[in-house]
């Protein structure tokens, strides 16, 4: 117990030292976070204070894997797997430090995360098998890798994007790391305890200066390495506990961020936008614009989290079907939660989703006929012909009318009109466009019209149409039709005159050029 003191009291008194440098390096480098749209601080504030808690916590572990008693030497009977935690949180910290540098791509720091959760794979920390009390054990074998994968990597992005207010990552860190902690030492997994208890002690001396109002904020340097040490610990503690609620009850503590993630990044499929686009929907966002100021929005995000975990910690006195219970139950206590801040509507979620499917059914459907109408306009030859693989194409991609002006070549103006005689639209559900159609002849380009549906009012779906017609006739113009040349009267002969005519004209001259042997055999000195 003197080790698990001496671990947390000793990093709480590096963090306050270090963090206080970390803000004057900050500040003679001029590394801030500037204020935007996205951002609640109005003020530059320094960005790396991860770098205060990555030394601080490092600062403690290290010294205890030489310490001579028995945390120290269960510490170096797997030494090599402490080693490589601690080498690829090193390279985890390191990644995020140089994003709050160069920002780098949010690709490249999931695929750092994804390397550095195999490599500790590769050493033997997974999640191999579950056991649920005394009713069955969940035995994963190959699938403990992307299983052990997804977890670590899912909560270091859920510490990263839950870090949205001054000091909200950090407490909710802080707490999970505690809760990991009491599970480890009541399961004896000492390397556990003392991992998350010299982060426990950096997390708090840090929160010192992060709380609102921020003199510092940890960056991604830090969010990155917190989540990342607390997704890799809890795998650590799982491995050799394999209960259920040694994986349970850090998803409980951590349930505020994994929910909000999770529901971040379903609200940007519906959306169709980029899984790592940013918005302004989590679940702090929420209840700022409740009207909730910043220290209240986080105190009860603490409190939330508090009552989760707290609740949650009832499974260690429980067994078989209550600790399924009541993960069940808080499970629902935290869904409750963001269903009261709106941050999840089942029903809207429900309806964009039919939606999406719709819309995608629909331009599967919609590919289809463009094919064929790319068929009908590679065969076209004449004017005519082009004219009406265009109407049938307007058919089919639900057009409501299409009209072009042409010039005669007797100078005569004329516009020709077709019509969807299957549909009956609304006008207000009509996206009239003009397009400039290339011609072969002059350098004038001629007009073309015509009018999307917008069916079910979907006008995403309406421009796909209209998009869909355009590059048909963009790609197949009438400058693309193939040139129709006047024939000679030669050419417009029958095959059989003109074989006739070469028969003559070959007979001819044959004839005269036996006439002519036969001079010069019967007249030989007049050749000379």
């Amino acid at each position: 117990m003197k080790t698990y003191l001496f671990v947390y009291f000793g990093s709480v008194l590096l963090s306050l030292g270090f963090t206080p440098i970390v803000i004057y390096v900050a500040h003679s480098l001029n590394i801030y976070d500037d204020p935007h749209a996205r951002k609640v601080h109005a003020d530059a504030v320094p960005r790396i204070g991860g770098v205060a808690i990555f030394l601080a916590m490092l600062g403690l572990t290290i010294p205890v894997l030489l310490v001579q008693n028995a945390i120290g030497d269960t510490l170096r009977d797997i030494q090599p797997q402490v080693i490589a935690l601690l080498g690829v949180g090193t390279f985890i910290f390191l990644v995020g430090l140089t994003d709050d540098f160069c920002n780098l791509r949010a690709r490249t720091r999931l695929a750092a995360q994804l390397i550095a959760a195999g490599i500790l794979c590769g050493m033997g920390i997974r999640i191999e098998s579950v056991a649920v009390g005394d009713w069955f054990t969940l035995q994963f074998g190959w699938f403990s890798w992307p299983l052990t994968i997804l977890w670590i990597a899912g909560i270091t992005n859920a510490v990263n994007f839950i870090d949205g207010l001054d000091g909200l990552a950090a407490g909710i860190a802080s707490i999970a790391c505690g809760i990991i902690a009491i599970l480890a030492i009541s399961s004896g997994n000492v390397v556990t305890a003392v991992l998350m208890l010299a982060l426990l002690g950096s997390l708090t001396g840090f929160l010192a200066f992060n709380f609102n109002p921020a003199r510092i904020f940890m960056g991604d340097s830090g969010s990155m390495f917190i989540g990342f040490m607390i997704g890799a610990s809890s795998v650590m503690n799982a491995h050799k506990s394999a209960t259920l609620v040694a994986l349970a009850l850090p998803f409980l503590a951590l349930g505020v961020p994994i929910f909000d993630t999770a529901f971040s990044m379903l609200r940007r499929v519906l959306e169709q936008r980029s899984m790592f686009s940013a918005d302004r929907s989590h679940i702090h966002h929420r209840l700022t614009d409740m009207g909730l100021n910043q220290r209240h929005v986080v105190l009860f995000i603490y409190f939330v989290t508090l009552l989760a975990a707290g609740l949650g910690m009832f499974m260690m006195v429980t067994r078989d079907s209550r600790t399924v219970v009541v993960l069940f139950c808080v499970t629902l206590l935290l869904l409750l939660v963001f269903r009261i801040v709106g941050a999840v509507r089942l029903r809207d979620s429900v309806t964009r989703l039919k939606e999406n499917l719709q819309i995608t059914y629909h331009r599967k459907e919609q590919q289809h006929h463009f094919d064929n109408a790319v068929m009908l306009m590679r065969n076209a030859r004449t004017f005519d012909d082009w004219w009406q693989a265009a109407c049938v194409a307007g058919g089919e991609m639900e057009l409501a009318w299409i009209s072009i002006s042409l010039q005669a070549r007797d100078g005569t103006d004329r516009t020709l009109v077709w019509r969807n005689e299957k549909v009956n639209p609304d006008p207000n559900d009509l996206v009239d466009i003009t397009l400039p159609l290339r011609q072969r002849r002059g350098d004038q380009n001629l007009r073309l019209e015509f009018a999307s549906i917008a069916p079910h009012g979907s006008l995403e779906l309406s421009s796909h149409h209209a998009g869909m017609f355009t590059r048909l006739v963009d790609e197949y113009n009438l400058a693309s039709l193939p040139e129709v040349r006047r024939q000679t009267r030669s050419e417009t002969e029958s095959p059989e005159r003109k074989s006739d005519v070469r028969s003559q004209t070959s007979e001819v001259r044959n004839q005269k050029i036996r006439r002519q042997t036969r001079s010069e055999v019967e007249s030989p000195e007049r050749k000379i």
